[in-house]
């Protein structure tokens, strides 16, 4: 059995549709949606296409749902940054009960039985929670309390949007990086699975994705076309701002 672990599209449907052709080159038996889906760009053009796929496919919930879910119930929340409440806001004015529905039907992980690998667990972040952050110079002694009684033989995970592979109380620890908000060069990133881990990324033409982007109503359109397609931050730079936020 093969499998495909897609994470942190955030409405990027162009990145999202070049990622599935690859996958369905490669012949998977099912795609695990690590969560943030959302928000973004193209929020309900996303959420159609995953649900349309001939694929089995399991849904992780992300916080990006996560927000998006508590600003459609009235409950607007301070962990989302300031900057980013105004497309959370607009995310959620675009989706209906039946999404609000479907969004909150997510578990927080999921765990499968790979070949060649052995039991997988696959979380949005870390298995305890959908926001601590850690990356590939994150001490492994602040990690080891999270990962050594999983009884797993692998955790894949995102969330912070940068590919890595990396041994923690000896549990492999692997993220999937982003689909549609890489750090790094600008492609879309993601895992294939069975019977070892490979770590994925597929071109997509960028300048034709821009354009779709720009021609959405999203409130930050302009800067997501510039900032998380055409140019995105450097893996280094991300790593400088993610330091002072990683688990300590």
């Amino acid at each position: 059995m093969r499998v495909a672990a897609i994470y942190d599209i955030h409405g990027n449907l162009p990145a999202l549709e070049a990622v599935l052709q690859d996958i369905r080159q490669a012949e998977v038996d099912q795609i695990v949606v690590g969560g943030d889906v959302l928000p973004g760009p193209l929020p309900c053009e996303t959420l159609a296409r995953l649900q349309n796929l001939d694929t089995p496919v399991q849904f992780l919930q992300g916080n990006g749902e996560a927000a998006v879910l508590a600003q459609m119930a009235g409950r607007e929340t301070n962990a989302v940054p300031e900057q980013a409440r105004e497309y959370v806001r607009w995310v959620a004015q675009q989706l209906t009960p039946e999404h609000a529905r479907f969004l909150n039907s997510w578990p927080k992980t999921v765990r499968i039985k790979v070949p060649g690998l052995g039991e997988v667990l696959f979380c949005h972040a870390t298995p305890r929670n959908k926001t601590e952050i850690f990356t590939r110079l994150t001490p492994e002694d602040r990690l080891v309390p999270i990962f050594e009684e999983l009884n797993v033989a692998a955790v894949i995970c995102g969330h912070t949007h940068m590919q890595f592979d990396r041994t923690i109380a000896g549990v492999r620890v692997v993220n999937a990086g982003s689909v549609g908000m890489p750090f790094g060069k600008p492609e879309a990133y993601w895992l294939l699975l069975g019977p070892d881990i490979q770590l994925r990324h597929t071109a997509y033409d960028l300048a034709k994705a821009a354009a779709r982007i720009r021609d959405t109503n999203y409130p930050q359109a302009q800067n997501f076309a510039a900032r998380n397609i055409l140019e995105p931050p450097s893996e280094e730079e991300m790593l400088k701002v993610f330091t002072p936020a990683e688990l300590k």
